[in-house]
């Protein structure tokens, strides 16, 4: 007969199945005396964390591209590290300066980020100095995956525009990271602390509601926000815009690509200057570049109000750019209150498997189109790069674009996304930024990684561009034939200087590479005179006076 007696019954100690619950009830009650319902007073902040955290937490801190949970940050690093001490930090963007000094004073040990900026110099010098430990350079999206398996919050500390009494939030048009990192820790019985501008009795509208949120306080000044992502026309160069007439001419046109994202440098800035003007030149208008996955560029106006561009969803805001996007609701997405609504891992997954085309740029570049922005003494990180530059596997829709990248004839093929890497061969000082072994394989080592930390990989790539020409490494044929083809485009950099003449008119002549006369591309016509815009006084113009830039912006 087969024993029904329960583990109790058999004489086991039945498990216990409520440990986090009842950890966290144990937390909430050490702070109710300081709390007013769900309301922190600002003044008691420090107090609080030393009351709600324990030595060795997982926190997860928003700090990501833009919108800083500043004041937490900063009660953070002013707690005492005889009681807390040894944290693990999980915040996607390691980019102020307290940040940093958490680990300089033993508050936290490890870190797991994807991005580290401004702070990329220190985060190696910590690393040296064994005062901190890196679980892993992460995408964003990796990061946010893994708060749900296995890395979930303790306390998740994060930051919003406006909060009510029921601790409901809004955020405005950076809503960003917050709902995930409030998701994956609210529901495993984590601790959410919001810090908002200031408690109103109505929200324009709820992002988050307040059944997933612990306590909020008001901070003591609104949240730092960056304008990461406004690029200066007066910055971009006749290079830059003779790379963006190529990659318009060779792969936009060439490819019809409607649906794409863009990274952030002056390169890309340049092909968005240049689709009002260069793109309308060749009648492309309506037949690339409508659909977007991409922040809120200033640079993008001129192609918005040419009519050019049909959608955006955005990852974040940009800042200036609020007044504009609410007159643009049939472009960007946004609610009844005229603000937008952003959504980092939405965007990333539309990125990812929503759109045809990425591309960005790089540092530093190898034979084999491995790329990477970390160099030596400098951990800066990837972002959402290699979310979006990849081939995804899993995609099963087609278009044109997808479909134009089969080279096999056969019963069963794919697709392939195009994943486009500008690099210019030499950077600012006369350093080559095509090299034979990327910097990320000597920091990868000394730092104790198991593997190099590389933005995008090689066998992702489909295109490089330079100043040179265009490589269409798809077409390749085998990893040698990869390698010449980029070697073709170059230029006098190491790995160029072997590329053999007789070879590069073979993969000219079977178009793997592209120089611009191939393309129909005048460099004499490469001139910043092209651009759409060529000043931020003239973003102003174009947007009728709805884009506002930051000060630091503002030449007149």
């Amino acid at each position: 007969m087969t024993s029904t007696a329960t583990p109790h019954q058999a004489g086991v100690r039945a498990p216990v199945w409520n440990q986090r619950r009842d950890d966290k009830a144990r937390r909430l009650s050490a702070v109710a005396h300081l709390a007013d319902g769900c309301v922190l007073p600002t003044s008691r902040m420090v107090e609080a964390l030393e009351l709600l955290l324990a030595p060795g937490d997982r926190v997860a801190l928003e700090g990501n591209n833009q919108k800083q949970a500043d004041f937490l940050s900063r009660s953070l690093a002013r707690v005492d590290p005889g009681r807390i001490h040894g944290l693990h930090l999980l915040i996607s963007s390691i980019s102020r300066p307290e940040h940093l000094s958490l680990f300089e004073d033993g508050i936290a040990r490890r870190v797991d980020f994807a991005f580290a900026g401004p702070q990329s110099l220190r985060v190696a010098q910590l690393l040296e100095d064994g005062k901190l430990e890196i679980g892993a350079i992460h995408t964003y999206v990796e990061l946010y995956a893994r708060m749900f398996i296995d890395l979930t919050p303790h306390v998740a500390l994060v930051c919003a525009d406006k909060a009510d009494a029921q601790g409901n939030l809004y955020t405005g048009p950076n809503t960003e990271d917050t709902p995930t990192i409030v998701e994956a820790t609210a529901f495993r019985q984590g601790i959410v602390i919001a810090q908002v501008n200031e408690l109103v009795d109505a929200l324009p509208r709820v992002d988050i509601p307040g059944s997933w949120v612990d306590f909020v306080v008001v901070a003591d000044r609104p949240f730092a926000i960056e304008p990461l992502f406004t690029r200066d026309p007066r910055h971009i160069t006749d290079l830059q815009v003779l790379m963006g007439m190529m990659a318009i001419r060779g792969i936009y046109e060439r490819y019809q690509v409607t649906a794409l994202n863009h990274g952030i440098g002056f390169d890309t800035a340049a092909i968005e200057l240049l689709l009002p003007t260069y793109g309308a030149s060749l009648g492309l208008k309506g037949k690339i570049c409508r659909n977007w996955a991409l922040n809120p560029h200033p640079t993008l106006i001129p192609a918005i109000e040419s009519g050019w561009v049909e959608s955006v969803h955005c990852f974040g805001s940009e800042v200036g750019m609020e007044d504009y996007i609410a007159a643009r609701p049939d472009v960007f997405f946004v609610g009844r209150d005229g603000s937008m609504r952003s959504n980092r891992v939405l965007c990333q997954l539309a990125g990812q498997y929503g759109v045809d085309l990425f591309i960005g740029s790089t540092l530093q570049m190898d034979a084999d189109a491995n790329s990477s922005t970390v160099t030596l003494g400098r951990l800066t990180g990837f972002g959402g790069a290699p979310n979006m530059g990849h081939d995804p596997r899993g995609r099963r829709h087609p278009s044109p674009a997808w479909l134009s990248l089969i080279t096999e004839d056969a019963p069963v093929v794919r697709g392939r996304k195009l994943v486009v890497q500008l690099v210019e061969t030499y950077q600012k000082g006369g350093v080559p930024a095509l090299v034979d072994s990327l910097d990320a394989v000597e920091v990868g080592k000394k730092s104790g990684m198991p593997i190099a930390p590389i933005m995008i990989y090689g066998d992702d790539v489909s295109h490089v561009v330079t100043e040179e020409g265009i490589a269409y490494l798809y077409k390749a044929q085998g990893q040698e034939e990869r390698r010449a083809a980029l070697a073709a485009v170059a230029g006098v950099t190491p790995i160029g200087q072997r590329a053999d003449a007789a070879r590069t008119r073979g993969l000219r002549e079977r178009g793997i590479v592209a120089y611009p006369e191939d393309l129909g591309v005048s460099p004499l016509q490469a001139k910043r005179s092209l651009l759409a815009a060529r000043s931020i006084e003239d973003l102003v113009t174009w947007s009728g006076g709805l884009y506002r830039p930051p000060a630091r912006f503002r030449s007149w």
